[in-house]
């Protein structure tokens, strides 16, 4: 692996750790504040008044911090499947620290997540050396990304206008469909914005390109379409359905994305690839059964936990068990 694959590398395991254990740490301010003051789940805002809820929102931006610098050091293909790895940690934290019990089969699901990301790991292709932020804007303006991105826009458009307001509230791929396709462009536009900073601070000052500015409208444009619709597909449906369709789709998209506007295939031989992509279908085994594994634990669950674990849901942190519509829930 080069140097920049290290650091890539070093910084997206680092980045799992801290939004893993944010996850975690969260969830207990928002007990605590609960348990005091009105629960974030009805409307109450208490949680900003407890000090374990900044100390988990903190660790969340400094993952999402260490993420963005990822990309600017190793190619989308390496960085974005290791993004599983924060479920794993998120899962073994909650059976430590929450006693949230972790089923047999979702160890072996963290087990293939580990065995996924490692193949990913050895295989990924090198990356891309860039001098010039004019460089990856050349490489975004060539046809096949253009026409990539055409597509994009015109289905996200389509799915919004068309498909949401008839289909939204019954059918989770809709929400999750604009989040992923807009998730790719956003994560090219984070690449391209990561490496003008790192290039910056190098010596190099790529503030003073248009395009540095272009590609920061296009992630804010996008994170803010991305999360808008994230938050109404997890305010709808069981996060346990939510996050691995999610993860499969988001991670399927921003890897197209980057094979085309990056072309990190070129570098690769068929051997190398084929088994980047079965590193990831090990990846998506993983998870799903992880999450699976939240509802087979949850089937020998009495009622009243569950009625419990609804409350969790309600705090803003999903838990197994729970119906796919909160709907069918509430009527129960």
């Amino acid at each position: 692996m080069s140097s920049d694959n290290i650091k890539g590398l070093v910084l997206a395991l680092s980045s799992s750790l801290f939004i893993g254990a944010s996850f975690i740490v969260k969830k207990k301010g928002l007990k605590k504040a609960g348990a005091s003051g009105i629960r974030a789940g009805v409307g109450g805002y208490s949680y900003l008044y407890e000090p374990l809820w900044w100390v988990g929102m903190i660790t969340m931006i400094v993952g999402e911090i260490a993420n963005f610098a990822a990309y600017a050091f190793a190619p989308a293909i390496l960085v974005t499947p290791l993004g599983a790895l924060s479920i794993i940690i998120s899962a073994v934290l909650a059976h430590i620290i929450l006693r949230e019990k972790l089923h047999t089969f979702g160890i072996l699901g963290c087990a293939l997540c580990v065995v996924g990301s490692t193949t990913i790991v050895l295989h990924a292709p090198q990356e891309r050396a860039i001098e010039s932020v004019a460089e990856v804007w050349q490489l975004a303006t060539e046809p096949a990304f253009l026409f990539y991105a055409a597509v994009v826009i015109i289905a996200v458009l389509i799915l919004i206008f068309h498909y949401i307001p008839e289909y939204g509230q019954t059918h989770i791929l809709f929400y999750i469909g604009v989040c992923s396709l807009v998730g790719s462009l956003s994560v090219m536009s984070v690449k391209a914005l990561g490496i003008a900073l790192k290039l910056t601070l190098s010596g190099m000052n790529q503030l003073v390109y248009p395009q540095t500015w272009f590609f920061t409208l296009v992630v804010m444009v996008c994170v803010i379409t991305q999360m808008n619709y994230l938050n109404k597909a997890l305010d709808t449906f069981n996060t346990a359905v939510v996050s691995p369709i999610y993860y499969v789709m988001f991670t399927s998209f921003t890897i197209l994305a980057s094979v085309i506007m990056f072309k990190d295939w070129d570098r690769q031989n068929p051997t190398q690839i084929v088994t980047e992509m079965c590193g990831f279908v090990t990846i998506l085994s993983g998870t799903f059964l992880l999450h699976k594994t939240k509802d087979m634990a949850d089937s020998s669950t009495p009622t009243s936990l569950r009625l419990s674990k609804h409350t969790d849901e309600e705090d803003g942190f999903g838990q197994e068990g729970i119906p796919l519509r909160r709907q069918d829930s509430l009527r129960t």
